[in-house]
């Protein structure tokens, strides 16, 4: 099972990866700019999606909306 990233970028645990569309995440008045670095992503059980820290939190984003950087 392969995660891919929005430009067919093979994903591993580790990697950095940057944020391709705004995106408002629930229960956090943050909002993911588009461009946004996010370092050291996580591989779940399911391949359309990755965990990632973001400050003190822990979220799960879908690939379709990140690319590797």
């Amino acid at each position: 099972m392969e995660t891919l990233d929005s430009n067919g970028n093979l994903l591993e645990d580790g990697n950095n990866v940057h944020v391709t569309k705004d995106l408002k995440i629930k229960g956090m008045s943050k909002t993911l700019k588009r461009g946004n670095l996010i370092k050291n992503i996580r591989l779940t059980s399911d391949s359309n999606s990755v965990e990632c820290k973001i400050g003190k939190s822990t979220i799960v984003l879908k690939t379709q909306f990140l690319k590797k950087a």
